[in-house]
């Protein structure tokens, strides 16, 4: 196989530094100790490293003429948003040139004849939501952080709690405008809603984790808002039973917009982290499902019949929440589960597998004997209507060095757990640095070659966001 490997990546001189400040200015570039820290690791904070120069762009010329001179002087490149990865996709390892995205947040045109947003890559996920909104229109992903931009949703192709009924990023990506790797600017895709013209570059960019072109304009697509929402609140005795109620509903050709399953000790840790109850935290699982529609007559005969299946197969009760205040209660701590994890212990690291539906359960009851094993905290929850699962192993008050082992330990089980499954190393958080080796244990040799011939067909020099997913 083929190594990317580059070891002669130029450092930066003062040379470089003037250029930069040449065509962005003295005040949009960043070096030494003028660059935040924040800005050497994502979310999560496991992977760090500062980039030698964080540069802010507006446009994709500027983009364009950075990664040009990136290029021709071999200087590794990491474009950046909002920085709320999981997997440190964007943290410069080998240092280089970050380009910060956030700056270009446009909102450029919303075309309610084509049902389509063009816009720039800094634009939130809930400035999106509530643009759209506006004009009677939706977005359906529905990622859990709100506060990404969408050139990171189409980075790492992100889900979220509608894609059992709406599906994924990939799904709502019409066109890009890509700067590839050599400076040169390329549009794929458009307002078209077929398109069979040769290989899609624009879905190989979607996914790739900023490692084969940066986004600098996306054409999304839009759908006709859904006039009414109602929710289902749904305690189970325990979660296998919970799960297995999973495909049955999904068989009643009902299909909500979400299902998702949670255990008693997030929601406790959510209403801690929030300061607010959680409308019932006294069964041990839960299930929580949305329907929309545009009829409360339509809602209602999908939900009842979901109510009566979860009922016939051991559920405790239906809670409905059919006013906003009563969803608000209940999504906002299903959108604190990270936050609220995470306030609990020092530090942690996530496994973001999936696997088939039907093997949810048998998968979270498995992290439960990991638990016991390793003498480690573990706390899960996800998406039981596509199978995506978030797992959680807590520091607590383990030394370094009991961390790192305890993590590896666990990580690799759960890893070789998914793949007995036949599940994937990641539902939607992607690779990057932190899930590489777990990635290569999935695919073979030929698989992986594939990926890095795809790698270097882009960007011969391996320059833009080297070291991450196939390297």
């Amino acid at each position: 196989m083929e190594c990317l490997c580059n070891k002669e990546y130029k450092k930066l001189d003062k040379k470089d530094i003037d250029f930069l400040i040449d065509i962005l200015g003295e005040d949009r570039v960043y070096t030494g100790e003028n660059i935040n820290e924040d800005f050497s690791h994502d979310e999560l904070g496991g992977i760090s490293k500062m980039p030698e120069a964080m540069v802010e762009v507006l446009s994709t010329e500027e983009v364009s003429k950075v990664m040009t001179y990136a290029y021709e002087n071999n200087i590794p490149v990491v474009a950046r948003g909002s920085g709320t990865g999981l997997v440190g996709a964007s943290v410069p390892i080998h240092g280089g040139i970050m380009i910060n995205l956030t700056n270009m947040n446009n909102i450029l045109e919303i075309d309610e004849e084509n049902l389509t947003l063009t816009l720039e890559p800094g634009v939130l996920l809930m400035e999106i939501g509530k643009y759209v909104e506006e004009h009677d229109l939706f977005y359906p992903p529905d990622p859990g952080e709100k506060s990404a931009t969408i050139g990171g949703n189409i980075n790492t192709n992100a889900g979220g709690m509608r894609a059992v009924k709406y599906g994924v990023t990939r799904d709502y990506i019409r066109g890009l405008e890509v700067v590839l790797p050599t400076g040169k600017v390329i549009e794929v895709g458009g307002k078209i809603v077929k398109n069979s013209s040769g290989y899609s570059i624009k879905d190989l960019i979607c996914g790739s984790e900023g490692t084969l072109g940066i986004v600098t304009k996306a054409v999304l697509r839009l759908l006709p808002l859904p006039k009414k929402a109602i929710s289902l609140l749904i305690p189970f005795p325990n979660l296998e039973t919970a799960i297995n109620t999973v495909p049955k509903i999904i068989k009643s050709k009902s299909t909500p917009t979400a299902i998702e399953f949670m255990q008693r000790e997030v929601i406790l840790a959510a209403e801690e982290f929030l300061g607010k109850k959680f409308p019932d935290n006294s069964s041990d699982a839960y299930l929580l499902l949305t329907f929309d529609g545009n009829s409360t007559a339509d809602i209602e005969k999908d939900y009842e019949k979901v109510a009566n299946i979860c009922l016939e197969e051991g559920a405790l009760d239906v809670y409905i929440s059919d006013t906003d205040e009563r969803k608000e209660a209940v999504w906002s701590a299903r959108g604190a589960f990270l936050e609220a994890v995470k306030a609990t212990t020092t530090e942690m690291d996530e496994c973001d597998v999936v696997v088939p539906r039907n093997k949810v359960a048998e998968f979270v009851k498995y992290t439960d004997e990991l638990q016991k094993k390793f003498n480690v905290r573990i706390r899960s929850f996800g998406h039981a209507g596509d199978g995506n699962l978030h797992v959680y192993v807590l520091r607590d008050d383990l030394s370094k060095a009991e961390w790192e082992k305890k993590l590896s330990d666990v990580f690799e089980c759960m890893y070789k757990k998914s793949r007995e499954l036949n599940g994937l190393v990641s539902g939607e958080h992607g690779i990057g640095f932190a899930k590489k080796s777990y990635m290569f244990e999935q695919y073979g040799d030929d698989y992986i070659e594939l990926m890095r011939n795809i790698k270097l067909a882009f960007d011969p020099k391996n320059i833009l966001n080297p070291g991450k997913v196939c390297e």
